[in-house]
């Protein structure tokens, strides 16, 4: 396709009064300089804003201006173009007629890139412009690695046909372009580009399962060649340093990689199951660094309470929540809000996720007893200004930590507790004395995670009347509110939902709660919390954010029974109080 579409866009720019000749010259340097493109440069400068560039460079050359997050493209009339060049090219085959393909690219006027997808395409080419970042995303959505993990777990299966055992050779070693490096490769990028929190892979009878966990739910892809399960293990444990004679008995290990040009730790776990061994990798991405508490999600209010939380100079504070809520980001995002020359910090964890400059950080070994406890004792002989505890697991751990806490230090740690009120019974349970809790606790943060409605594809959504029930014993007022879901969209691969959002709730301890706690009053206590000023219970907090139309009322009343929130179930529901209580535990 000749087409003349050599266009100056700084040029364009200043003739249409987007930009001036001053800034021009500025984005120029900046473009010499890093050999970014000029349109990039302008955009982050704040010079333009991305719509309008693109909506006049569209005019000009006579071609549409498509937003590709609001129509539906068809996978199949995507992967016409091979993802190498669509990615080298910044292009994606939006639509087939009879005659012709239509082409979004972020930068039409590249005749070079024009002309190169010409001859790859069987078809005349019909030219559009799409947002860089649009266009990236729609890669990573519509190139995703089913297809190639297939293609390499059958060329797996085949090398090792009739074979029951795999025997540690070359192609289990460091050799990078052996079939089983190739398939796990394939299976990491896919992770990664799909933003998984976890990967799961499990044999069973007759398939090999590989699920990801993205926003918090499992997506699984099948492999019909299970026999390949053994050979991924095996190297999965290389990789991890693990014991590769021992099958019978669970191991944990660790390893880094650099995929997508992100560097990964990998956590991962093995366990024996009936049909093998399963295999769980969690993913920690450390090129990105830790989060601020700013970058936590929390409420403005909340935020800073917890600050002012922080800056004492000693007690002991908490952060309550279920596996995977995000209590390690909130933990981590508090040490860095502390961490100046003047404060010695030690965190004792199991395992350390994120390494901290200044910080001294403390990873548990059980199998040479180094424990919590252990590591505890000394640490308090360490002279610390503040201590993070990774977890308090025992009476014992609590017991050092709560000594911690009133002998001058601030003490950090988690809880597995499914609200705040409950966290400080909670110690007691575990054989804290009342009075000790409520001299040395100074506050409770208990946070879920729920996922965000996609804004591309978000609608009005209508509760159903058992919903509803729920909601107005939340919020009287529910019928009013005018709720939003999301329909499902390639930006959020079909979900209808894109990314998660912290959910908070925050107990700042007051003297009539400690009053009770220390003559052993629960039922006091837990008035008195609910009670006190600035209080708000999660369930309402998740629910501040259905009405802001951030997530779902599916989202808000899936967290209202894992935390079992109400006081009463309504009466119109089949579920009671007790079920959601025996449910949580």
């Amino acid at each position: 396709m000749k087409t003349n579409l050599r266009v100056r866009l700084g040029d364009l720019l200043i003739q249409h009064g987007l930009i001036s000749q001053e800034q021009l010259n500025t984005a120029l340097d900046e473009q010499g300089r890093t050999g970014r493109k000029l349109g990039a440069v302008l955009i982050d400068l704040g010079y333009v804003a991305e719509s309008q560039m693109l909506n006049q460079l569209a005019d000009h050359l006579h071609i549409p201006f498509i937003d590709i997050d609001k129509i539906k493209i068809n996978p199949d009339i995507v992967k016409k173009l091979p993802e190498i060049q669509a990615r080298r090219y910044r292009a994606l085959v939006i639509e087939e007629s009879e005659h012709s393909f239509m082409l979004g690219m972020a930068d039409p006027s590249d005749l070079n890139a024009v002309d190169a997808i010409g001859g790859l395409l069987p078809k005349t080419l019909e030219l559009g412009i799409v947002s860089e970042s649009q266009l990236s995303s729609a890669h990573d959505n519509y190139y995703r690695k089913t297809e190639e993990i297939a293609s390499f777990a059958e060329e797996l299966a085949q090398e090792y046909d009739g074979q029951h055992e795999f025997s540690i050779t070359s192609d289990l070693g460091e050799d990078q372009d052996t079939a089983v490096s190739r398939l796990l490769q394939s299976i990491f990028e896919d992770a990664v580009m799909s933003k998984a929190s976890d990967i799961h892979i499990e044999p069973n009878e007759d398939v090999l399962r590989i699920r990801h966990r993205v926003d918090g739910v499992l997506q699984e892809n099948i492999i019909h060649q299970k026999n390949i399960a053994n050979a991924l293990v095996l190297r999965l444990k290389l990789m991890a340093g693990l014991d590769i004679s021992e099958r019978r008995l669970p191991q944990d290990g660790r390893a880094q990689m650099t995929i997508k040009n992100k560097l990964i730790d990998i956590r991962l776990s093995t366990m024996p199951i009936q049909d093998g061994e399963a295999v769980v990798m969690r993913l920690l991405d450390q090129s990105g660094g830790v989060l601020g508490l700013e970058q936590s999600g929390m409420p403005p209010l909340i935020l800073q309470r917890f600050k002012n939380m922080l800056s004492r100079p000693n007690g002991l504070i908490l952060v309550t929540g279920p596996t995977g809520s995000g209590k390690t980001t909130t933990l981590y995002g508090s040490l860095t809000e502390l961490n100046t020359p003047e404060k010695k910090i030690i965190t004792v964890e199991d395992p350390v996720e994120y390494s901290l400059p200044r910080i001294n950080q403390v990873q548990i070994n059980n199998k040479i007893n180094l424990d919590f406890a252990r590591v505890l004792r000394t640490t308090l002989r360490q002279d610390p200004d503040i201590i993070m505890v990774g977890e308090m697991r025992d009476q014992e751990t609590v017991s050092i930590g709560m000594r911690g806490a009133l002998t001058g230090h601030l003490v950090l740690s988690t809880l597995h507790t499914n609200d705040a009120i409950s966290s400080a019974t909670r110690l007691i349970d575990m054989g804290t004395p009342g009075y000790l809790v409520a001299s040395a606790l100074r506050g409770i943060v208990a946070q879920r995670l729920a996922r965000k409605n996609c804004t591309n594809c978000s609608v009005d959504s209508m509760p159903t009347e058992e919903q509803m029930t729920w909601l107005q014993h939340l919020d009287p007022n529910a019928r009013q509110i005018d709720f939003k879901k999301g329909e499902g969209c390639q930006k959020c691969n079909h979900t209808g939902y894109a990314g998660r959002v912290g959910v908070f709730e925050l107990l700042e301890m007051t003297d009539t709660m400690m009053d009770k706690l220390k003559i052993d009053d629960a039922i006091g206590f837990t008035h008195a919390a609910k009670q006190a000023p600035g209080y708000k219970p999660l369930a309402n907090a998740a629910l501040d954010y259905a009405k802001q139309g951030i997530t779902s009322v599916e989202e808000v009343l899936k967290l209202v029974e894992n935390i079992a929130e109400l006081d009463e179930s309504p009466a119109e529901s089949a579920i009671t109080r007790e079920e959601l209580d025996d449910a949580a535990v």
